[in-house]
């Protein structure tokens, strides 16, 4: 994310200028922006001309820039898009509904009360933009998996099996070759890469893109995990490779805070989980790190249900961690109510 302009006073009412780049900024942006926020960018609207009903000719849409003030927003991740809807209350035809198409590389200014996480999210995804991209390709004998890390979890993209058909070579070489020609096509350039499984496949698979593509194979990360799939790719994250390569990882920081939660549980220890538990540990001032699903923390944030918990927590000196509920640790965190708390004391 390219952050142009800030303009925050002392309370954080104010204006951040930013553009989207990639399409983990516009999944950033689902949670930044809310109802109520406005925000401006440049649109495309139907001159009026509804009140000429002798003129049958299509009206040609111009290029305009509209202040929206927000009633809704969709994330649509598979068109790479951001709808913002709302009633216009800047530029022209003030008062009527429009949407913004927020995609990447679209220039937008967001004008509104910041909350300290919304202002962190944005700091996140600008440092963010400045480190490489990681893929990892997971892989035993016969099946592999080809993941991008994402801020918010892992996108599978694709899954390679071991034919049994026709091709040049052994089938091992045209398994190893179709994950080669996957893992080159997947690649703008910029990416680090991490190959990682059980057994020795994956060691085969690194004498392979080394004999077919040296100067890949330099720069590969290789790593041991029990399984491939979405568990080979978060044992990976646990194991720290990506952390090496990224040097902060979001979904690697909410993996290890999910494994400490669960151990806490396991042993009775100093946690909380569920809105009732979690309420009477703040009010006893002790949450150290309060981790809440983003969906959750989207919907009470609405409900204006969450934010005086946060600030409570922040005035005991303690920190929150949003969760993305796209990657399995955010999953995990829903199923038990959505918020829980790593505590300084057990009570």
């Amino acid at each position: 994310m390219r952050v142009t302009k800030r303009d925050l006073r002392g309370n954080k009412e104010g204006e951040i200028a930013l553009t989207p780049e990639t399409l983990d900024d516009l999944w950033h942006l689902k949670y930044i922006i809310e109802k109520g926020d406005l925000v401006f960018a440049l649109t495309k609207r139907k001159a009026d001309a509804a009140s000429d009903k002798l003129r049958p000719e299509k009206v040609e849409k111009k290029n305009v820039r509209l202040g929206i003030r927000v009633d809704d927003l969709e994330f649509h991740k598979f068109s790479n898009r951001l709808r913002v809807h709302g009633l216009i209350e800047h530029g022209m035809d003030a008062g009527y509904h429009h949407t913004l198409n927020i995609e990447e590389g679209t220039a937008l200014s967001i004008i509104k009360h910041w909350k300290k996480d919304q202002v962190e999210r944005v700091n996140e995804a600008e440092a963010a933009s400045k480190r490489p991209k990681v893929i990892i390709v997971a892989i035993e004998e016969g099946d592999a998996d080809i993941g991008f890390v994402r801020h918010y979890g892992i996108e599978l993209y694709s899954h390679i099996r071991q034919s049994s058909g026709k091709g040049e070579g052994t089938l091992r070489e045209v398994f190893f070759s179709t994950i080669l020609e996957q893992l080159s096509h997947a690649m703008c350039g910029t990416e680090s890469v991490v190959v990682a499984g059980p057994g020795f496949t994956k060691d085969d698979l690194m004498k392979y893109i080394s004999a077919n593509n040296s100067e890949l194979a330099a720069g590969i990360l290789v790593e041991d995990t029990s399984s491939i799939g979405m568990s080979g790719f978060q044992e990976v994250l646990r194991r720290g490779a990506v952390d090496r390569i990224m040097e902060e990882s979001r979904i690697a920081r909410e993996s290890s805070l999910m494994d400490e939660l669960l151990r806490e549980m396991a042993l009775g220890g100093k946690v909380a989980y569920g809105m009732d538990e979690v309420k009477t540990a703040i009010d006893y001032g002790a949450v150290e790190t309060l981790l809440v699903a983003d969906e959750l923390l989207r919907l009470e944030r609405e409900a204006g249900n969450i934010d005086a918990m946060i600030q409570e927590v922040e005035h005991a000196q303690g920190n929150m961690v949003v969760f993305s509920t796209e990657f399995e640790p955010g999953q995990k965190l829903h199923s038990l109510g959505g918020i829980a708390a790593l505590l300084r004391f057990k009570i």
